[in-house]
C-alpha cells in the first residue's frame, strides 16, 4: 500500500483533436510582430490597432482609416467605379486585380472622397496596402489627381493617407507617369493656397514617397513607419556605407527635417482637427468655424 502511494505517477499531455481546433474561430487573437504580445482582436481594434505593450501600429484598411478619422456618417466617396485595365497585357494581372477586388471589397488601392473632421469639411484620400500592396497605377494616380482638383475647386483642405510599395510594375511607364500627374495637380492646389496635409503610414515607399506623399504643406507620419524610396540594401551597396539602424523610419526622417511631426494614431484625429481649426481661423477674420457639408 505504502509503496503504491509513493510511486511516481506518469504525467500525460492531452493533445486537442482536430475537431476541437476547428471550433476556435480564426481572428479572435492577434500577435504583435514587434514584441510578440498576443491580444484579443476586439481589444486591439478599440485601441485603433495599436499594441498596448510596445505601441506598434498595425496596418489599417482604407475603410477602417476613414471610420476612425472622419466624422461619423460624413463621408461621400468619389470615383468609386474607376477600375484598372491591363494596358500592357501583363501576365496574370487581370486575375490578380480580380482577386484583390474580392479580398478587399474595393475597386482600387485608394479611396477618395469628401467628409468632415471635427466639423471641418475636407477632401480625403486613403491608400489601402491590401490591394496590390497599395501600389500606384493609372487609376490610383487619376483618383488622387481628381481629388486634388475637387479640393482646389471647393477650397477644402486636402488630407492624403499614404500606404504604398510604390509604382505598380504591371503598368510600367504608365504608373511612373502618375508621379508627374499627381505632383502637377498639387502644384495647382498650392497656387490656390489650399491646405494639403500628407499623412505617411507604414509603408510609404518608391514612387509614392517620391511624389505626392512628400509634397504636403504639413507632413505627418505615424510612429515607426517605413518611409523611403529605394531599399536599405540597394542604398548600402550604392554608397558603400553601413546605414543607421533607424534609417528610413519616421523618427529618422523627423530628425533630419523631412517630416513636421510624428503623431501616434490615438492622437492623430485630434491633431488634424487642431490643424484644420488653426487653418480655418487664420483664413477668417471673424474666426468662425466654416460651414459643414
Amino acid at each position: 500500500m505504502l509503496k503504491d502511494f509513493f510511486r511516481k505517477q506518469r504525467r500525460y499531455a492531452t493533445i486537442p483533436s482536430q475537431d476541437v481546433k476547428r471550433e476556435i474561430p480564426e481572428g479572435i487573437m492577434q500577435k504583435c510582430p514587434r514584441c510578440g504580445t498576443i491580444s484579443y482582436a476586439k481589444e486591439l481594434e478599440k485601441n485603433l490597432k495599436v499594441c498596448k505593450s510596445c505601441s506598434y501600429h498595425f496596418s489599417l484598411s482604407a475603410p477602417e482609416r476613414i471610420a476612425v478619422t472622419v466624422d461619423e456618417g460624413r463621408f461621400f466617396e468619389y470615383d468609386a467605379d474607376l477600375k484598372s485595365l491591363d494596358p500592357l497585357e501583363f501576365p496574370d494581372y487581370k486575375n490578380k486585380l480580380r482577386k484583390d477586388m474580392e479580398k478587399t471589397g474595393l475597386n482600387e488601392a485608394v479611396v477618395t472622397g469628401e467628409g468632415t473632421i471635427g466639423g471641418y469639411p475636407v477632401v480625403i484620400g486613403v491608400m489601402d496596402s491590401r490591394f496590390r500592396m497599395g501600389s500606384m497605377g493609372s487609376v490610383v494616380g487619376e483618383k488622387i489627381a481628381r481629388a486634388v482638383e475637387q479640393a482646389a475647386t471647393k477650397r477644402y483642405p486636402l488630407i492624403l493617407f499614404s500606404a504604398s510599395g510604390g509604382a505598380r510594375m504591371q503598368e510600367g511607364v504608365l504608373s511612373l507617369m502618375q508621379m508627374a500627374k499627381t505632383s502637377a495637380a498639387l502644384e495647382r492646389l498650392h497656387r490656390e493656397r489650399v491646405l494639403f496635409v500628407s499623412v505617411l503610414t507604414n509603408p510609404t515607399t518608391g514612387g509614392v514617397s517620391a511624389s505626392f506623399s512628400s509634397l504636403g504643406d504639413i507632413n505627418i507620419a505615424e510612429p515607426g513607419a517605413l518611409i523611403g524610396f529605394a531599399g536599405r540594401r540597394v542604398i548600402e551597396q550604392t554608397v558603400r556605407q553601413k546605414l543607421p539602424d533607424d534609417f528610413q523610419t519616421a523618427e529618422f526622417l523627423l530628425k533630419h527635417g523631412q517630416l513636421d511631426m510624428v503623431v501616434p494614431r490615438t492622437e492623430l484625429r485630434q491633431t488634424l482637427i487642431k490643424i484644420l481649426e488653426l487653418h480655418a481661423n487664420g483664413g477668417n477674420a471673424d474666426g468662425k468655424r466654416p460651414s459643414t457639408l
